[in-house]
């Protein structure tokens, strides 16, 4: 393999002049820049990303953490940070930790011995980066993306799910809705708890108290909702609507009132959370609250080049707005 010694050999130039040349970062005469580039031609020379790298001390390379599944937020949210990412010169090495602590952790280890100029972290949070690993590169900035609060320097973007959570609760009681139930999605994720949060802070604002066995779990996967929604059905009395924790689940709730020989929303009403692009597409198109994936993934990289830039900034934690999109999944309670 030709390296730029042969090439300024080649062309009777410095390797200096071949660096001016390829990088354009320097004045090289016409004359001169031709000669080095027919060099380059002839020995079909490349370019070594590494060397260049541990030149500038910089890979233009950011690693990505995530708890990927069949749901397709997570999907959405990655085309966002690549987009973004393309947009702004650098590449993206993503590693799916599916959950599993140990797997986490090698593959935080195998992004930090890579050099990647930066961290983003979109994990469950019974899981949490080990600290050991973490303070073997302090100069590695990092943003946790739809998390808690964390433990560090790391800066945090989240979704304001407690909003969230009170705007599908208040869209249903203004629709004459008073029987509605709750898919939670699993308590270790700090947005699940705080959509159910905002879903019993509606209804006691309403004065309305969820029967009993109204507020059932799931596991923000399709048959997630599918199961809580049959158990829902298996009642004594079920519910005249359903607030499903993300979309995901909703469409295994569809299945389950399909299944059930149900309509939506003349039996039951249905509103999801997430604004999947799939959701406006079910049968009926479903109501739900907007979370802005891209403009998550475009914020996160924003952030995270910003933080590379300036590293003594302070921690901040940045909250995304959601919005009520209203469809057919939800009709109105006549009196």
């Amino acid at each position: 393999m030709a390296t730029m010694k042969d090439v300024a050999r080649l062309a009777g130039v410095s390797t200096s002049t071949v660096s001016h040349v390829i990088n354009q970062d320097r004045f090289v005469s016409d004359a001169i820049t031709q000669k080095v580039r027919q060099a380059i031609g002839e020995l079909n020379y490349a370019p070594s990303a590494l060397a260049r790298s541990l030149k500038l001390n910089q890979t233009r390379t950011i690693g990505m953490l995530l708890t990927a599944s069949s749901n397709p937020f997570y999907s959405e949210v990655v085309r966002g940070v690549e987009r973004s990412c393309y947009e702004r010169g650098y590449s993206l090495v993503l590693c799916n930790t599916e959950g599993d602590e140990d797997r986490l952790n090698r593959s935080l280890e195998t992004l930090m011995q890579k050099r990647v100029d930066g961290l983003l972290i979109l994990c469950t949070e019974s899981h949490i980066p080990s600290a050991a690993i973490l303070g073997r590169y302090p100069s590695v900035p990092s943003v946790m993306m739809d998390w808690a609060p964390f433990e560090g320097n790391s800066d945090v973007i989240q979704d304001n799910s407690l909003l969230g959570g009170e705007l599908a609760t208040q869209h249903l009681i203004a629709r004459g809705y008073r029987r509605i139930a709750c898919i939670a999605g699993p308590q270790d994720k700090s947005p699940a708890r705080l959509r159910l949060d905002g879903f019993k802070l509606a209804m006691q604002r309403a004065g309305i108290a969820p029967l009993p066995g109204h507020i059932v779990y799931g596991d923000f996967e399709f048959a997630g909702g599918f199961n809580a929604m049959n158990s829902l059905l298996a009642l004594p009395q079920i519910p005249q609507a359903v607030f499903t924790s993300n979309d995901a689940m909703a469409v295994g709730v569809y299945h389950a009132l399909w299944q059930a020989g149900l309509r939506i929303p003349d039996d039951v009403a249905v509103v999801g959370y997430d604004d999947l692009e799939l959701s406006r597409y079910l049968t009926p198109p479903l109501t739900t609250i907007h979370q802005p994936k891209l403009e998550l993934g475009e914020l996160a990289i924003d952030t995270l080049i910003h933080r590379m830039a300036d590293p003594g900034l302070s921690q901040q934690t940045l909250i995304l707005t959601p919005e009520l999109m209203e469809r057919a999944s939800v009709g109105d309670v006549q009196a």
